[in-house]
């Protein structure tokens, strides 16, 4: 069973653009999402901003890589700007590839552009192929790409995907250049204010700020999960921007808000730190998704099948 369709499937989504990005590239596995109004943004902060003040109606953008880690734009927006709620995940595969001007060698290249972090997930190709290249950091892989088209100089490259690479006109001088093959990247929909509704198999994220920076704090936190035997699947610390030392920790955690176990832990975390700022429960993604979905949904559906039978059974 798939996650839930959003309430206004044609509304405007924002995504970290150009066209060609992987962003874009996970947007387009959701159907519901492909069939609304797209704006291509020029920043992850200009979609989280244009959201939150409601210029588009959702935003779309990448949270955390395989290799890379959290993407801090993405994160730190969440966390300590705007006033969003995660919607829905997306993860997807992650394939690397070097596009040049039609006619461009590799022993050619002498200048490498691309997002921080795909730069970083093919860094040992980088270093075997082109040890000498300069590397330039752009917003986006799919701006790289368009930089390449612009600037129309053979000896300067992108690291982007294949989509881009039809899109701007470039050749593949080299295929799958990321280091590692299993790696991914999850993407997250964002809006304001309505949380998604159960299904099952879920996910929840929240920032926990300590009252106090203490021996044994970060226990304390961890044992309201332990004891509900509430599984966390992420646990991150970030500064809050308050001063030097002062640490905020960002937590994923199997369950739905509206599970009873879920919000009894949330809600001694709260009460016994000095805040704490939810940001959404999803439908979780993955391969056993769907079917821990159905799974659920079957089981409610016998289980009321069974409660109408005892209740029939009732005299008047």
């Amino acid at each position: 069973m798939a996650p839930p369709p959003d309430p206004n499937p044609h509304r405007r989504i924002g995504y970290l653009g150009p066209a060609g990005t992987f962003t874009e590239q996970a947007l387009f596995t959701q159907a519901d999402l492909a069939s609304a109004e797209l704006v291509a943004l020029d920043s992850i902060p200009e979609v989280l901003a244009a959201t939150a003040d409601g210029r588009i109606d959702a935003g779309f953008v990448p949270i955390e890589n395989a290799i890379e880690g959290t993407v801090t734009d993405t994160q730190d927006g969440l966390a300590f700007g705007v006033e969003l709620i995660i919607q829905r995940e997306v993860v997807i595969p992650v394939q690397l590839h070097l596009l040049g001007l039609p006619g461009t060698t590799v022993a050619g290249v002498t200048q490498v552009m691309s997002h921080p972090h795909a730069l970083g997930q093919c860094r040992g190709f980088l270093e075997r192929n082109l040890p000498d290249a300069t590397l330039e950091a752009t917003n986006s892989t799919a701006d790289a790409a368009r930089l390449v088209a612009d600037v129309a100089d053979p000896t300067t490259a992108a690291i982007a995907t294949g989509r881009a690479a039809e899109l701007y006109g470039l050749d593949l001088l080299a295929t799958d250049i990321e280091d590692h093959p299993d790696n991914a990247t999850r993407f997250v929909l964002v809006a304001p204010r309505l949380v998604a509704p159960p299904t099952g198999h879920d996910k929840t994220s929240v920032v926990i700020y300590q009252r106090a920076d203490t021996p044994g704090s970060l226990l304390g936190i961890l044992q309201e999960f332990a004891v509900r035997a509430v599984n966390l699947t992420r646990l991150e610390s970030r500064p809050t921007r308050r001063g030097l030392g002062d640490y905020c920790f960002l937590v994923d955690l199997e369950g739905h808000i509206s599970d009873d176990v879920v919000a009894d832990a949330l809600r001694s975390v709260k009460a016994n730190q000095q805040d704490v700022k939810f940001l959404g429960s999803y439908p979780a993604a993955g391969e056993t998704g769907p079917t821990r979905r159905a799974e659920v949904d079957a089981a409610r559906q016998d289980a009321n099948a069974w409660m109408d039978d005892l209740l029939g059974r009732v005299r008047d």
